[in-house]
């Protein structure tokens, strides 16, 4: 089969086409032809060296969600057969014509949703819903904040807090960026280029926040938290150390806790799974919610895919088409 190899850490010119032997599954594995796979910013960290796959996975072929029909089935395979339509959640390998994954960590592709919309959606939908619902607990009723409102979690993020009832506010980098999370379902978008998210919203307001942002952002963020607030990070790009005001913690009785998929185990991940499937699915299959893509490249342009993903010039999601 044909793969995009990371030749060493590097820039995106690191990513090369190689020819790779299609893997074999084991009794609780699906073999999946893939038709598509998300491209993701972990994707980047790895190509860089810096977020290197969990032991025992290959660990120069990123990607870790995918779209495609089942090949073949290990034999304690019992929920799919070869011909289904599933996307999957991968602690890599996925940037590939061909990838393993576990039975239980395998979503159905409802008959309205295709290929490169499914391939958006295993760890962005997985991500969104345990960090906002299950660490944040949202609820209708309450506010939301995310930043980076028009990436794949921004997007993502946006649509499901605003289905289940939540007010939603975005941040994002231009004023076309802004625009379209307001479309979206956010109540106001802010450009944080432009104006100060801490000033245009008002403090002690926001019950949950999900920041990928980290240093530059802690100290607004915890002011805008209304009582009991809950702050989930998923990413801390702008940095890592910050310095906690203790006595607002305790004042406003704040939780902030945060969270990374891939490292989590198997069965963690098909409970999460599950929970994606009853919660999220039936939104998907009815046309509520629907992954924004950005551009869909082919397999051998997944340097320049990682490209414009390192540029930060688009909107929503970016697939590759294998």
């Amino acid at each position: 089969m044909k793969a995009i190899v990371i030749r060493s850490p590097g820039g995106p010119d690191q990513l090369t086409l190689q020819e790779r032997p299609i893997p074999q599954v084991t009794a609780n594995e699906v073999l999946i032809k893939v038709h598509a796979a998300g491209v993701n910013r972990p994707d980047i960290f790895q190509r860089q060296g810096k977020y290197p796959a969990p032991e025992g996975i290959v660990q120069d072929i990123p990607g870790l969600e995918v779209a495609g029909t089942v090949e073949d089935c290990g034999r304690t395979v019992t929920r799919w057969k070869p011909g289904d339509r599933v996307c999957a959640l991968l602690p890599g390998g996925g940037y590939a014509e061909y990838a393993v994954a576990d039975e239980s960590h395998c979503l159905p592709i409802p008959v309205n949703v295709s290929f490169f919309e499914a391939a958006c959606l295993p760890e962005t939908v997985l991500t969104v819903w345990h960090n906002v619902f299950q660490r944040g607990r949202l609820i209708s009723g309450q506010s939301f904040l995310v930043h980076g409102g028009s990436g794949g979690i921004g997007t993502t993020a946006i649509q499901l807090a605003s289905l289940a009832g939540a007010k939603v506010y975005a941040t994002a980098g231009t004023d076309n960026k802004c625009r379209f999370c307001e479309k979206l379902g956010a109540v106001s978008c802010i450009n944080y280029h432009d104006r100060d998210f801490a000033t245009e919203l008002e403090a002690g307001t926001i019950d949950v926040l999900l920041d990928s942002i980290g240093t530059p952002y802690f100290d607004r963020n915890i002011d805008l938290l209304a009582e009991e607030g809950r702050i989930v990070f998923i990413n801390a790009i702008g940095g890592r150390q910050a310095v906690l005001n203790i006595g607002k913690l305790m004042q406003k009785r704040l939780t902030l806790t945060g969270s990374t998929l891939r490292n989590r185990d198997s069965a963690f991940k098909a409970e999460l799974c599950r929970a994606v499937e009853y919660h999220v699915w039936p939104w998907l299959s009815q046309g509520h919610f629907r992954p924004v893509i950005s551009r869909i490249f082919a397999l051998t342009q997944a340097s320049q895919a990682h490209t414009l993903m390192e540029s930060g010039n688009f909107i929503g999601k970016l697939v590759l088409e294998t």
